[in-house]
C-alpha cells in the first residue's frame, strides 16, 4: 500500500471534505476541539470551502474543509504546509469572515453562531511552549474573563509532536499521528486501524483508489511544496553567505575607523568588536532582502517550466508583470 500525504491541501481535502467523510470529520473534530459543556458533535454537513464576500472589497478567500454542526456552529479547517508573512492575520481573517459573512441585509446580530477554526501546520507557530494543540479565545487581559466564545481559534503543530505508534495514547493521537505520517506508511498500523474512522480515512488515502488525474494533481502539489521549500532554503543560505561576506568587510572599515579615532589600543579593541557586530548586523539583513527576491525568481522559474500558469505564478510569487515577463523570456 502506499497512501497520499495528507498534508497536501488536495490530499487533506479528500480525506476530510469528500462527501463520504461525514463521519471522519465528526470524529476528529470530536477529538480536538473541547466543548464547555462536554458534549460531542453528533452531525454536521460538508459545504463548500470558497468563502464568498458579501461585502463589496472583501477578500473572496478558501479554506480546506468546512463544516456546519447540527447546532447551527461553524468548523473551517486549514492545513498549512509553509509558513509566510501576515499568515497569522490570514486565519483570523478567515475565522471573522466565517463569522461576519451569516448574516443577511437586516439579519439580527443575535443569529450568528460560532465559528471554530482548525489550523493544523507542518512547522512550528509558537516557539514560547511545547504543546501541540493551542486554543485561543477572545478574554480580557489581566482578569482572564471570556468576553465571547464565538470565535475559537485552534492550532495543531505537527513538529511538535514527537509520539511513536506504541505511544498513541488516545484518539487525538491517533489522528494526528495519522495526519503527521501517513504519506510515509505502506501498511495501516494495528493501532490506528481499531477506528473505523481512520481506518477508513487510511481507505480514502490509498493510492490505489485514486484516478490518474487524481494522482496527477497530488504530484503536482507535492512538486510545489517541494519547489517552495527548496527555493526558501536556498535563499537562506544564499543571503547568509553574501550578508557574511558583506558584514565582515563593513564591520572591519567601521571598526578601524572607530578604532582610529579613540586610539590605537582602545580603538582597536572596542572599534573592531562594535563594526563587526555592527557590519553582520546589517551584512544579514541586505542578504536575507536580496534572498528573498532571488527565491520569488527562482521559484517563478520552476513554476513557469512545471506549466502553471502566469497568473498563479504572479499571486504565489508577488513578482510584478514585468518581472514575471522576464523570467519566462529568461526560461524560453
Amino acid at each position: 500500500m502506499q497512501f497520499l500525504d495528507v498534508k497536501t491541501d488536495f490530499a487533506f481535502k479528500k480525506v476530510f471534505g469528500s462527501k463520504q467523510s461525514k463521519d471522519i470529520l465528526i470524529n476528529f473534530i470530536n477529538s480536538v476541539v473541547k466543548f464547555k459543556d462536554g458534549s460531542i458533535i453528533e452531525d454536521l454537513t460538508i459545504v463548500d470551502p470558497y468563502q464568498i464576500p458579501l461585502l463589496k472589497g472583501m477578500k473572496d478567500t478558501y479554506v480546506d474543509v468546512k463544516a456546519i454542526l447540527s447546532d447551527g456552529s461553524g468548523v473551517i479547517i486549514e492545513m498549512q504546509i509553509l509558513n509566510y508573512e501576515g499568515l497569522e492575520k490570514r486565519i483570523l481573517y478567515n475565522a471573522a469572515k466565517a463569522y461576519s459573512t451569516q448574516l443577511l441585509c437586516g439579519d439580527e446580530f443575535y443569529l450568528l453562531n460560532p465559528i471554530i477554526a482548525i489550523t493544523i501546520t507542518d512547522f512550528e507557530m509558537f516557539s514560547e511552549w511545547t504543546k501541540v494543540i493551542s486554543y485561543f479565545r477572545l478574554i480580557e487581559k489581566e482578569e482572564l474573563v471570556e468576553y465571547s466564545g464565538d470565535i475559537e481559534l485552534i492550532f495543531i503543530e505537527l513538529p511538535k509532536f514527537k509520539k511513536e505508534e506504541s505511544e498513541l495514547s488516545d484518539i487525538t493521537d491517533k489522528w494526528i499521528y495519522f495526519i503527521k505520517n501517513a504519506g510515509k506508511l505502506n501498511y495501516i498500523p494495528k493501532t490506528l486501524g481499531m477506528s473505523k474512522e481512520i481506518k477508513k480515512a487510511f481507505e480514502i488515502a490509498n493510492q490505489a483508489g485514486l484516478s490518474a488525474k487524481e494522482l496527477e494533481i497530488q504530484h503536482k502539489r507535492k512538486d510545489f511544496i517541494y519547489i517552495q521549500k527548496a527555493s526558501i532554503s536556498y535563499a537562506e543560505k544564499k543571503g547568509l553567505e553574501q550578508g557574511l561576506e558583506q558584514g565582515l568587510q563593513q564591520g572591519l572599515e567601521q571598526g578601524l575607523q572607530q578604532g582610529l579615532e579613540q586610539g590605537l589600543q582602545q580603538g582597536l579593541e572596542q572599534g573592531l568588536q562594535q563594526g563587526l557586530e555592527q557590519g553582520l548586523q546589517q551584512g544579514l539583513e541586505q542578504g536575507l532582502q536580496q534572498g528573498e527576491y532571488r527565491k520569488a525568481i527562482e521559484t517563478a522559474k520552476s513554476m513557469y517550466k512545471k506549466g502553471f500558469k502566469l497568473e498563479m505564478i504572479a499571486e504565489i510569487t508577488e513578482l510584478s508583470e514585468e518581472e514575471i515577463n522576464r523570467v519566462v523570456r529568461l526560461a524560453n
